[in-house]
C-alpha cells in the first residue's frame, strides 16, 4: 500500500455517523472523517473536500492541514432547507481515493422560515382530559419526489401520515429549557406522501410540559396547553412545493388515551372508534418561535427488546414477570384473545421486596399502565407517552401469559456505542455492564439522576463526575452539547448554575450555588474537549465557565474559601446516617472550595486554548490563590487535611492542590491507610469517588486501588452484584445485606454516578487514555493488576479504533495496541520508558519476574498481604475476637507502624480475649509469618521481543 484507503464519510458537526444529516441549523457545519489505513510512514498533509450543492453547482476545496477531526466548514453558509452532499479525499506523499458522500439538509433556520403556528385544540385537552389528537390535510396534484415534515410541540407527539407512523423514534421532541430552547426535528415523509389526498394527524401527550414533575408534585411547569407546530413541505416532480402548515383549518378529537403522565404510567381504553369525527376546532397558540433549536444529538427510540427470562405467582398470587436486566422503557403485551371491556393493569418495580414488587423506591410515582381492550383479537398493548425503570413487572387482568406474548422494551437517546471493556474477572465484567445499562437507561434525552421515581431530572452534579466514562461508553458529544445550551440558558445573570438542568425545581433553595454541581458549568465542556477534541465546546460555553467561577468568587469573599450555604458535599458517603447524607465525613467547606480551585483552573486552561490572554492570565493567578488559601485553611504540615476522609485526600492529590511532593507523599500514604483502615471498603460518595483509585494508584498504591476495586463486601462496587444487581445503585446499600430494600425514602437501583470507577478502569487496568484532545495521542499506561490473567478496552475515537489488549501467561506479559490513522500512542511499560508509536498495531513481550516482595515487618505491612489479611480476619471473626474485618482493621489502627509479633497484643489489649485464643492468634501470625511476602509491583524485565505492523 503506497496511499491510505479512502476515508470514512465525512460526519457533519456531531450528528450520528451514516445516517443523513437532516434539520440541521448550523448554517456552517464542520467535518470528520477517519481514514482506516495508511502504510506506515503516512501522515496527512492535505485534505480534499468535494461539495455539491444546488443543482450542480459542485465546488472543491484543497486545505494544507493534517487535521480530519471537526474541521471548518470552508464553503458559504447554508440555506434554509438547502441540501449538500460532501465527499472527501486525503493527501500523504498521493492522494487516497475519494469517501463514500455524505448527505446534509438545512432545516428551517429563522422565525420567517415557518408558516406554521401552534396550534391547540379548543374545549379538548384539559390537565385531566384524553390525549387529543389534530388532523390537517393537504392535496399533492403531482408525482412527490421530495417530503419534508418540520415539527416540535409544547408535550410530546406522535404523528402518522396517511395513518403510518412518521419515523421510529419516541417521546418526540424530547426534553429542554423549553422556555429558552424547544428542539424541533425534520422528518423525511418522502415514502408516505402520495399524490392525491393526504393526512396528517398528530397525538399529543403530556410529557414534560405539562405532565407531573419533580418530587413536589407540582404539574405543567412550562404551560397548561398542550400544542402542535408542524410544517409539511412537499416537493413534486414539477418542482412545485406544496405545504401544509398548522393553523385554524386543522380540526381535533379526542383519543382513547384517557391519561399519560410520565411518573404515573398511561390509561387507553382500546375501544376507542378510529372512524370516529374530528369534531373540534383548534386555535392557534402564541408562541416565540425564536426558542426554537434543532438537534444536537441523536433522538430517543426502542434500542433493543428483551424476551421475558421467568413468569411465576408471587406468595399473594400476584402475577410476576422478570425480564432479568433493569432497564427503561416499558412493557409490550400480545394479547391474542380477550373480552371488550377486559381491564389488564401493568406495574413496574426495580426489585423484589419479601416477594412482592417493589414499589417502595417508586415513592409517589406510580409507575402503571392500564388498558381496557377492545376485544378484537390479537391486541398490542404497549404506551406511548410514558416510560419505566423496571426489571420486574405484574400484570393484572389476564388468565394466562406465555412467554411469547410479552417483551420489555428499552428506550433511550440512541447513542452510539464506543467503548468497550472486558477481563478474565468475572465480576469486574459485570461491574461494567452495569454502569452501561445504567448509562442506557438515564441519558433519555437529559443526563437523569434515575429513570423510575417521582423525580428522573437533570442533576448537574451526577454527570460532572460521570461525563469522562460517558464519553468513552458513547459517542455523546451531540447529546452534552445540547445539555450544557440548556445549562447556560438556565443559569442566571448573576452566574448561578442551578442544581437541576433542565430546571423545573426553580425554587431559591436549588439556585443557590454548590460545588460540585454546579462545577458541571466548567467541567463538562473541558471533559468534551479532551475527549472529544471540540474546541468549539469551549468556545460556546467560555462565557457560562466564566460565570460560574466568577459568582463563586463573590460567595468566597476575599480568602478565597467557599464557606457554607446548601452543599450537597460528598453526597452518599457511606459513613454518613442513612437519613441524613448531608453528613458526609468531608468537610463541606473543603470539598467546595477544593472544587472552586479546579474550576478556577479549568477556565484558564480553556482560555489558553481559546488564546485568550487576559483570562488565562487572570483565572491562572484566581486558581493558585485559591490553592494557597486551601493549603493555609485545611492542610497540616504533616499532610492531614481537615476531616481526614478519602475523599479530601483524593480531591487535594488529583487536582494539585497540596504544595511540594512531600506533603503529597505524605497525603497519599494517609489516603493508603484510610481504605486500610475500612478493611478496603469504599468510603466515598459522589465526589470522591471518581477520583480515589486514580490517586492510590498516582500515588505508588496501585495494588491497595485494585483491593478496593475488588472488594466484594458491602460499602464496595462488587457488593450489588453479589445480590444480582444489573445496574449501578444509587447508594452503596441501596438493597442491604438481609434482602431488604435501604427504607430512607431516596434509595434507587439506576443511578450512574457510583460507576464512574470505570473511566479509571479504562485508563489504568486496561491502560487506554487520551493524552491529547480527542486521543490524537494515547496513553498506554497499564498496572497489569495480578489478580487478572487478561484485560482489553476499545475505543471508537474521533479517529478511528483505539485498543489495548495485555494478557499472562507463562511468566511472560504480552501487550498489544491498536491505534487509529492520525493518532499515535505514548507507551509507558514498567520500566518507565516511554515509547513513541504511530498508528498500526503494535506487540510487546515482557518478561515477568516474580513479584517484588518487602518483609512483612509492621502491622501494615500484615494487612497489605491480601493472603495474610484473609486468614487473619477469618480467624479473628470465628473466635469473636472482631465483628467483622473492618472492626477488626479499626482494632489494629493504633499499631500501623508496630511490629508485626505484636498483632496478638493488640487484640488481646483492646478487647482482653481468652489467653488460649490470644496465644491461638499469635500462632497464627508466626505461620503466616513462614513466608513474609509484601507484593510491591510486579517487575518486568526488559522487553524480550517487540512488534508492530500496520
Amino acid at each position: 500500500m503506497t496511499s491510505p484507503s479512502a476515508p470514512t464519510a465525512p460526519r457533519f458537526e456531531q450528528r450520528t455517523a451514516g445516517e443523513p444529516a437532516l434539520g440541521m441549523t448550523t448554517v456552517r457545519p464542520r467535518l470528520s472523517w477517519a481514514v482506516p489505513h495508511a502504510p506506515a510512514d503516512y501522515q496527512q498533509t492535505a485534505y480534499e473536500l468535494e461539495i455539491h450543492r444546488r443543482d450542480d453547482d459542485t465546488e472543491r476545496w484543497v486545505v494544507e492541514s493534517p487535521d480530519q477531526v471537526l474541521v471548518p466548514w470552508p464553503s458559504a453558509p447554508l440555506d434554509a432547507r438547502e441540501a449538500v452532499t460532501v465527499r472527501v479525499r486525503v493527501r500523504g506523499k498521493e492522494w487516497s481515493p475519494w469517501s463514500a458522500p455524505a448527505e446534509a439538509e438545512a432545516g428551517l433556520i429563522a422565525p420567517a422560515d415557518w408558516e406554521a403556528r401552534f396550534i391547540s385544540p379548543v374545549g379538548l385537552a384539559g390537565l385531566r382530559q384524553p390525549a387529543p389528537e389534530m388532523r390537517g390535510k393537504i392535496h399533492v396534484p403531482g408525482r412527490v419526489v421530495k417530503a419534508r415534515l418540520f415539527a416540535s410541540a409544547h408535550g410530546l407527539l406522535s404523528a402518522r401520515v396517511n395513518g403510518r407512523a412518521i419515523d421510529d423514534t419516541v417521546l418526540a421532541p424530547g426534553w429542554t429549557a423549553y422556555q429558552h430552547r424547544l428542539r424541533y426535528r425534520a422528518y423525511d415523509v418522502t415514502a408516505l406522501v402520495s399524490q392525491g389526498e393526504n393526512t396528517l394527524d398528530v397525538t399529543l401527550g403530556n410529557g414534560w410540559w405539562r405532565g407531573r414533575m419533580g418530587f413536589l408534585g407540582e404539574r405543567a411547569h412550562y404551560g397548561d396547553r398542550l400544542a402542535f407546530l408542524g410544517q409539511l413541505e412537499v416537493t413534486t416532480d414539477d418542482g412545485a412545493v406544496h405545504v401544509l402548515a398548522t393553523d385554524e383549518s386543522w380540526r381535533a378529537r379526542a383519543t382513547g388515551i384517557l391519561a399519560d403522565d410520565i411518573y404515573d404510567g398511561q390509561t387507553t381504553d382500546l375501544r376507542f372508534d378510529s372512524a370516529r369525527l374530528f369534531d373540534h376546532a383548534v386555535e392557534i397558540i402564541e408562541a416565540d418561535l425564536r426558542v426554537l433549536v434543532g438537534e444536537d444529538g441523536p433522538p430517543m427510540r426502542v434500542t433493543e427488546t428483551i424476551p421475558a427470562q421467568r413468569i411465576w405467582r408471587s406468595p399473594s398470587g400476584k402475577r410476576l414477570i422478570d425480564f432479568g436486566q433493569n432497564l427503561v422503557g416499558w412493557v409490550r403485551l400480545h394479547v391474542p384473545s380477550a373480552t371488550s371491556g377486559d381491564e389488564v393493569v401493568v406495574r413496574h418495580a426495580e426489585v423484589l421486596d419479601a416477594g412482592e414488587l417493589g414499589v417502595g423506591p417508586l415513592r409517589s410515582a406510580k409507575a402503571t399502565d392500564t388498558y381496557f381492550l377492545a376485544g378484537t383479537g390479537n391486541e398490542v398493548l404497549e404506551p406511548a407517552f410514558t416510560f419505566h425503570g423496571f426489571r420486574y413487572a405484574e400484570i393484572a387482568g389476564l388468565d394466562e401469559i406465555r412467554p411469547e406474548h410479552i417483551e420489555a422494551i428499552v428506550i433511550g437517546s440512541d447513542l452510539t456505542r464506543t467503548g468497550w471493556f472486558e477481563s478474565s474477572d468475572a465480576m469486574l465484567n459485570q461491574l461494567h455492564r452495569n454502569v452501561v445499562w445504567g448509562m442506557r437507561g438515564n441519558f433519555l434525552d437529559v443526563p437523569t439522576d434515575c429513570p423510575q421515581r417521582d423525580e428522573r431530572l437533570g442533576w448537574t452534579g451526577d454527570i460532572q463526575v460521570f461525563s469522562p466514562t460517558a464519553t468513552y461508553l458513547f459517542d455523546t458529544g451531540g447529546f452534552l452539547t445540547s445539555w450544557l445550551a440548556d445549562l447556560a440558558a438556565e443559569q442566571d445573570s448573576a452566574g448561578r448554575v442551578p442544581h437541576v438542568v433542565p430546571d423545573i425545581l426553580r425554587s431559591e433553595l436549588t439556585s443557590i450555588p454548590t460545588a460540585a454541581w454546579g462545577d458541571a458549568a466548567t467541567v463538562v465542556p473541558w471533559v468534551l474537549w479532551e475527549r472529544t477534541g471540540d474546541r468549539g465546546i469551549l468556545e460556546r460555553q467560555f462565557g457560562s465557565m466564566r460565570a460560574w467561577v466568577d459568582h463563586v468568587t463573590s460567595v468566597a469573599g476575599d480568602d478565597l474559601i467557599w464557606r457554607g450555604g446548601v452543599q450537597y458535599g460528598d453526597w452518599l458517603d457511606p459513613t454518613a446516617p442513612a437519613d441524613d447524607p448531608f453528613q458526609a465525613k468531608s468537610d463541606s467547606d473543603v470539598v467546595a472550595t477544593a472544587h472552586f480551585a479546579r474550576s478556577a483552573d479549568i477556565v484558564a486552561r480553556a482560555a489558553v486554548i481559546l488564546e485568550d490572554e487576559g483570562a488565562a492570565l487572570s483565572y491562572g493567578r484566581l486558581a493558585e490563590r485559591i490553592r494557597a488559601a486551601f493549603n493555609a485553611e485545611f492542610v497540616a504540615p504533616s499532610g492531614r487535611i481537615v476531616s481526614d476522609a478519602q475523599t479530601v485526600y483524593a480531591m487535594a492529590l488529583e487536582w494539585d492542590l497540596l504544595p511540594d511532593s512531600r506533603t503529597r507523599a505524605a497525603a497519599g500514604e494517609r489516603l493508603a491507610d484510610l481504605v486500610r483502615a475500612s478493611s478496603f471498603r469504599i468510603a466515598t460518595g459522589f465526589v470522591g469517588t471518581p477520583l480515589i483509585c486514580d490517586a492510590l494508584t498516582n500515588a505508588g498504591f496501585p495494588d491497595v486501588a485494585v483491593r478496593l476495586l475488588l472488594q466484594t463486601q458491602s460499602p464496595s462496587w462488587l457488593y450489588p452484584i453479589t445480590v444480582g444487581a444489573t445496574t449501578i445503585w444509587e447508594r452503596w446499600d441501596s438493597l442491604l445485606a438481609d434482602g431488604t430494600i435501604n427504607a430512607n425514602g431516596m434509595t434507587s437501583f439506576n443511578h450512574y454516578a457510583l460507576g464512574s470507577v470505570v473511566d479509571w478502569v479504562h485508563r489504568r487496568i486496561a491502560g487506554l487514555a487520551p493524552a491529547a484532545p480527542g486521543y490524537r495521542t494515547i496513553s498506554v499506561r497499564p498496572i497489569f493488576p495480578t489478580t487478572l490473567d487478561h484485560c482489553t478496552a476499545r475505543h471508537r475515537t474521533p479517529y478511528g479504533d483505539a485498543s489495548v489488549s495485555w494478557s499472562r501467561a507463562n511468566g511472560v506479559i504480552t501487550l498489544e495496541v491498536e491505534v487509529p490513522v492520525g493518532a499515535c500512542a505514548e507507551v509507558e511499560l514498567a520500566d518507565s520508558e516511554v515509547r513513541s508509536v504511530g498508528h498500526g498495531r503494535h506487540r510487546w513481550e515482557i518478561v515477568e519476574q516474580p513479584a517484588a516482595t518487602r518483609p512483612i515487618v509492621t502491622v501494615r505491612d500484615f494487612v497489605d498481604s491480601a493472603d495474610a489479611w484473609e486468614q487473619l480476619t477469618r480467624f479473628a471473626v470465628d473466635n469473636a475476637l472482631a465483628s467483622s474485618d473492618t472492626h477488626l482493621a479499626q482494632l489494629l489502627v493504633p499499631f500501623r507502624d508496630r511490629p508485626v509479633a505484636e498483632i496478638a497484643d493488640a487484640v488481646w489489649t483492646r478487647i482482653w480475649p481468652a489467653e488460649s485464643t490470644t496465644r491461638a492468634l499469635a500462632g497464627l501470625v508466626a505461620n503466616i509469618m513462614i513466608a513474609p511476602a509484601v507484593p510491591v509491583r510486579p517487575l518486568q524485565a526488559p522487553l524480550v521481543n517487540a512488534s508492530s505492523h500496520v
